[in-house]
């Protein structure tokens, strides 16, 4: 994983240069040509995105609320990384975003078949420099992802910032997530924009992830609330039963005594 610090006067060239050398060092120069779509594996979903998420745009990932950032960055990095190449991810954040919800840790990113050698974090000093340093990310072949997270304290995007980001992803072919601790309700050029809540495991103890995701808005069509879980084996979202996992009966050849006393 490598980690690059912005300054607070990100207007410079040699900034700019500097970011995309890096970049650049991380390509492997594989696998060009990305889908026009990214589908998730999940036939509900993909049936109302007509075939996957569209690849060369954007699309918001919120928080239900900032308790479950961690469930919209798992959701988040796991659409990263079936982007479809072996292009580079950045992941920019502002450093007190970083403090406080951490960033993307390297077996983590194994797990959601995402190679950290290809994760590129970048830290800046506030929000208006993350839309910057996307944009700019955005205009580099390298990339094939990137996700900016914008923290709830801060204020709303505005329609020209999503347009801009929207048009950088088109021109690149790329995808741009954009990352918010809690649900924005101002206008926005994005193709998506989701909510995502952890959910209870299936199982007594330590099961498989669950999210809770509700899109609700796709310039495709429709929307809709679905309960998923990944697969860690598969390394894949798998539909999820909203039922439980079933008590077993009782025992049939239990002593009288015993017998009574469960009755």
């Amino acid at each position: 994983m490598v980690v690059v610090h912005l300054p607070s006067s990100v207007g410079s060239r040699g900034v700019v240069r500097a970011l995309k050398q890096t970049i650049r060092s991380v390509e492997t120069g594989a696998g060009r040509g990305p889908p026009a779509a990214i589908p998730l594996g999940v036939a509900p979903i993909d049936d109302v995105l007509g075939g996957g998420l569209a690849h060369a745009a954007l699309h918001e990932i919120a928080a239900a609320r900032e308790s479950e950032v961690a469930a919209a960055s798992g959701f988040a990095l796991a659409l990263a990384s079936r982007a479809g190449d072996a292009r580079a991810v950045l992941w920019i954040a502002e450093d007190m975003g970083l403090i406080e919800n951490g960033a993307p840790y390297g077996p983590g990113l194994d797990d959601l078949d995402l190679a950290p050698e290809r994760l590129v974090t970048v830290a800046t000093a506030k929000s208006r420099d993350v839309l910057w340093a996307m944009e700019e990310a955005l205009r580099c072949r390298a990339v094939g992802a990137v996700v900016g997270e914008i923290r709830s304290t801060d204020r709303g995007i505005d329609l020209l910032a999503s347009r801009r980001l929207s048009l950088a992803a088109g021109r690149s072919e790329a995808c741009a997530f954009l990352l918010r601790t809690a649900p924005g309700t101002e206008a926005s050029a994005a193709a998506t924009r989701w909510v995502i809540a952890a959910a209870p495991s299936s199982a007594a103890g330590p099961g498989p992830p669950r999210l809770s995701v509700h899109l609700t808005r796709n310039r495709r069509g429709a929307v809709g609330s679905w309960l998923l879980e990944w697969n860690r084996v598969e390394q894949r979202f798998d539909l999820a039963s909203s039922l439980s996992q079933p008590v077993a009966d009782a025992a049939g050849d239990r002593p009288h005594r015993a017998a009574a006393a469960g009755a």
